[in-house]
């Protein structure tokens, strides 16, 4: 009399499965605040000096003091990007940091 098997075969144990259903699509936020800026956006590394780091959180915090609103250090980069992108001032001579902050205090000067 032949023994009888116990257990699964190796054609059941590596046999294809159903998939179960694919789960429908989330719709929970994601983690983080919400953006509050509707274009399209690309996340960037810039180093900073300490002494600038200063500069932008205690404005912030000067903004805060006066108004009640929070403003975040990359909103306050973002308004000096644009005032400058939206200006008539050519920077493009420029060869170096040194350069360019002469010709943005010379566009200052009366």
């Amino acid at each position: 009399m032949p023994k009888a098997k116990i257990g699964k075969t190796a054609k059941d144990i590596f046999a294809a499965t159903t998939t179960a259903p694919a789960p429908a699509e989330d719709t929970r936020p994601g983690p983080g605040r919400p953006a509050l800026h509707e274009e399209a956006w690309s996340k960037v590394t810039v180093v900073l000096l300490n002494r600038h780091v200063v500069f932008l959180d205690r404005l912030a915090t000067n903004i805060r003091e006066r108004t009640g609103t929070a403003i975040k250090r990359a909103e306050i980069i973002r308004a000096l990007i644009d005032v400058l992108a939206e200006s008539d001032l050519d920077l493009t001579s420029a060869t170096s940091a040194a350069e360019l902050k002469a010709l943005l205090a010379a566009r200052q000067q009366p």
